[in-house]
């Protein structure tokens, strides 16, 4: 019996068993009926005392009687141990089920992200994704331009489905685009001026964004001559006229924008400008989204033939505001004022803007001083206008410290003696 042990196991173990022989049997009578138990042949040849197993074997056999009480327990008892049952799977499933329709909105976490899109996990039974076109009001290279990387728990709205796969499509650009016009209603009613950067233009105006929306700035609402040539890729100080979600209707005024910071322009004032165009008779200035003229005349004490030879477009300079015409929208400037050598300008400008300031300073006095004189000219040539100057040197009306009716002389006591 000992020498067909190995070829046993080298067939597979499919020789009988060892106890089947009639010397190892037992009479049916001395042993009582119990349901067969499944017992290996390496089992019973250990028993038998035929065969030795090595450690390997008898631990392949510890996994095989393992496998095969796990194989008894599915077909009997397979729930055994199971914590839930499947009415409570189907509970919670239920439980995170969502609207997946057009226009609803999702919570969902980025999974990765790659040059087209974004994956989005939102706990759907199919997958979702975001294309680059629908990360961001702006127009951005890769998601992570607008702050999309895995791992970001943002809401999303869902905008399609892909039949091909059933996945479906988000946007974050939907909800954005939702809150910009929020945001610019709000702007104008708080009468806000914004910055716009001009994109485009037609013959009636330019298009500027603002807040990631395309806005319309006509002509009329712009405060220089410029063409929509000339304003492409500036920015401008804007103020909102209309703003209609509904018909997609954005209007804005530069005219309106400039009007209020027009008011800061004091004659006198010192303000940094950049040189936008030369023409024979003077130079344009942009001081800050307004539009000034400094004439030829107002540049240096010395005579200049050519403009070109002093200043040329995109220089900075220091200018002084003569007059400020709000109206019109018009503003005349000066380089002349702020010389200390007459010529400065055209042989060291660097030294005019250097004490720009301190040259306004003295200029400034000098009006005031001329306004004074004019003040005091008019008190003594008009005395019955009934004004007067007050301690600060500004005119205004004549006042009398005695009462209407007069002083009552009756209560004054008598002088002593």
């Amino acid at each position: 019996m000992a020498a067909l042990a190995p070829h046993s196991f080298s067939a597979g173990l499919r020789w009988p068993l060892v106890s089947s022989s009639p010397l190892s049997r037992p009479s049916s009578a001395a042993i009582p009926s119990k349901p067969p138990v499944r017992r290996s042949y390496c089992h019973a040849a250990v028993v038998a005392g035929t065969y030795a197993l090595t450690p390997a074997q008898k631990e392949r056999q510890k996994l095989r009687e393992l496998f095969e009480e796990a194989s008894d327990r599915c077909r009997t008892a397979p729930m055994e141990g199971v914590a839930f049952t499947v009415e409570d799977f189907h509970a919670a499933l239920d439980k995170y089920d969502f609207d997946s329709e057009i226009g609803a909105k999702v919570k969902g976490t980025v999974l990765l992200t790659d040059a087209n899109g974004a994956l989005v996990d939102i706990t759907a039974k199919s997958s979702a994704y975001l294309p680059l076109q629908e990360a961001c009001i702006h127009k951005i290279k890769h998601v992570a331009e607008a702050g999309i990387y895995p791992g970001l728990v943002e809401e999303f709205v869902i905008i399609g489905e892909k039949t091909a796969d059933d996945s479906l499509v988000l946007s974050l650009r939907s909800i954005q685009y939702g809150l910009a016009w929020e945001r610019c209603r709000q702007l104008q009613a708080e009468d806000v001026v914004v910055k716009g950067q001009v994109v485009g233009g037609n013959k009636g105006g330019v298009v500027a964004i603002v807040e990631g929306l395309r806005g319309f700035v006509p002509f009329s609402h712009i405060s220089t001559k410029s063409t929509a040539e000339e304003l492409i890729g500036k920015e401008l100080p804007l103020k909102f006229v209309e703003v209609d979600e509904e018909q997609s209707r954005l209007v804005l005024s530069n005219r309106k924008a400039m009007a209020e910071s027009q008011v800061q322009l004091g004659i006198g004032s010192v303000v940094l400008g950049s040189v936008q165009s030369l023409k024979p008779y003077g130079a344009f200035v942009d001081i800050g989204g307004i539009s000034g003229l400094l004439h030829v005349s107002q540049i240096s004490h010395d005579r200049i033939t050519d403009i070109s030879t002093v200043l040329q477009p995109g220089d900075f300079l220091k200018v002084m505001i003569l007059s400020h015409d709000r109206e019109r929208g018009r503003v005349s400037l000066s380089t002349k004022k702020l010389e200390s050598t007459p010529g400065d300008m055209i042989r060291n400008p660097k030294l005019v803007f250097e004490k720009a300031d301190e040259m306004a300073q003295a200029f400034r006095q000098r009006i005031a001083q001329a306004e004074a004189m004019a003040r005091a000219d008019i008190l003594r040539f008009q005395p019955e206008s009934g004004l007067t100057l007050n301690s600060e040197g500004i005119l205004s009306t004549l006042t009398s410290d005695l009462p209407a009716e007069g002083l009552d002389l009756s209560d004054i006591p008598a002088a002593e003696v």
